[in-house]
């Protein structure tokens, strides 16, 4: 059997860089064949502690969120401070295609890591960084997750609460995927053409940016300040009735969506059973429901007749009427649902300890390359001696930095 051959094969990533956003741009790249290197301190990446606030048993052998941002990568953790950990990392540098980075500008500035410095030593590299709020502007340098600079800072949080309530939830890691991927396709253009023209490049992308641009088309309506509702709204009393959850009998929630409320009217009138309604010219056409202000009276009508059957049983009528539908799925559901796993977005992972996981992959598929491998996140420093031995340090030399600790590398203590 012949093996396929990845796209990014042959190509050498070094990541400098914790938590998640710049990491799931790493993991990507990964996927596709990439050497990605990443640098950690003795201590590691604070992600590999994070278990206890996710819910799940603190285990560097069993840990799922590591896994799932930094599968297939190899590691070496260095002393950055100690000018032979930095010489190193130099090294290292010399054979790389890419840096990834999310350290902030000033941090990079000061170990004279920034792109200016090393676009002179380093013409050809692919410089990616992620930041909070951008890499300009008075709040560059402020600390910046998903929770604060995506969903707060982005608008996410106000916008889209029901109005007169606190914010929605929020969990970690939604939107640094989403940066991630962004920070990804960015590497792949500058990356293709470092190849064409040897010419490298700086890509940049934030947790702020990024949310701007998921909200472009509220945040460009917002202009328009004599149209339309000013958010936080009441799902009840938007301009489109359809676009609701719904609560059915067995207290679940159906989700519609239906942007052009006058395609669906009838249809879905006449599927939640109120055929009486289907020729009624207060409701129908929109215009005329939004003239005479009776939206409210639409949603109630049909959150009433919802609640009068299960989930099961709209399931089935909604699908047969072609009503764009989803039911409000709990993280459990999803680990079950035969979409997800006819569609490669799972891998069962097989741990040490004979435990089996449930792991997440990357959402891009390739039909001739195939699903990616899926090798469980390195320990902290795992693959440290190998690495050094490929960038030119002998046995001794490398005995020298464990001694030293320029160089640590993971020892289980059980």
């Amino acid at each position: 059997m012949i093996e396929t051959r990845k796209p990014l094969q042959g190509i050498k990533v070094v990541e400098l860089a914790n938590f998640i956003a710049a990491a799931t741009a790493g993991r990507f790249l990964a996927d596709l064949g990439a050497d990605v290197i990443k640098i950690e301190s003795p201590k590691g990446d604070p992600l590999r502690y994070t278990a206890p606030s996710e819910g799940r048993p603190l285990d560097m052998h069993e840990n799922t969120t590591w896994d799932l941002e930094n599968g297939n990568k190899r590691c070496i953790s260095l002393n950055m401070k100690d000018p032979k950990g930095k010489e190193a990392f130099f090294k290292l540098l010399d054979t790389a295609d890419v840096l990834i980075t999310n350290w902030r500008v000033q941090a990079l500035e000061r170990a004279e890591l920034d792109y200016d410095t090393l676009k002179v030593r380093y013409p050809s590299l692919v410089y990616a960084m992620c930041t909070g709020y951008g890499e300009y502007g008075p709040d560059k340098d402020l600390p910046g997750f998903d929770f604060t600079s995506f969903f707060a800072r982005g608008g996410y949080l106000d916008s889209l609460r029901q109005k007169g309530t606190v914010p929605m939830n929020v969990v970690p890691g939604l939107g640094d995927h989403n940066v991630g991927m962004n920070l990804a396709a960015g590497i792949l253009a500058a990356l293709y053409q470092a190849k064409m023209t040897g010419k490298g490049e700086k890509v940049t992308t934030s947790l702020f940016e990024s949310a701007v641009f998921n909200m472009g088309m509220m945040v460009q309506a917002a202009q328009y300040t004599d149209y339309g509702k000013k958010y936080p709204i009441s799902v009840r009393e938007s301009d489109n009735p359809f676009n609701a959850a719904w609560k059915t009998k067995d207290d679940r929630f159906i989700q519609t969506c239906m942007p052009d409320y006058n395609t669906y009217y009838k249809r879905f009138i006449a599927a939640i059973g109120r055929e009486d309604l289907v020729e009624n010219e207060d409701y129908y056409p929109v215009q005329n429901l939004q003239a005479k202000k009776l939206g409210t009276e639409v949603y109630d009508i049909c959150m009433e007749a919802i609640g009068k059957k299960t989930v099961k049983e709209w399931k089935e009528i909604l699908t047969k009427a072609d009503i764009p539908f989803s039911v409000a799925q709990s993280w459990e559901e999803i680990l079950d649902d035969e979409q997800a796993w006819a569609n490669n977005c799972f891998y069962r992972m097989k741990y040490d300890n004979g435990n089996e996981r449930i792991l997440v992959c990357s959402p891009v598929n390739f039909t001739e390359m195939g699903p990616a491998d899926y090798k469980r996140g390195p320990l902290i420093g795992e693959q440290g001696i190998d690495v050094l031995k490929e960038i030119g340090y002998s046995q001794e030399e490398i005995e020298e930095f464990i001694k030293n600790k320029t160089m640590f590398v993971w020892e289980d203590n059980k």
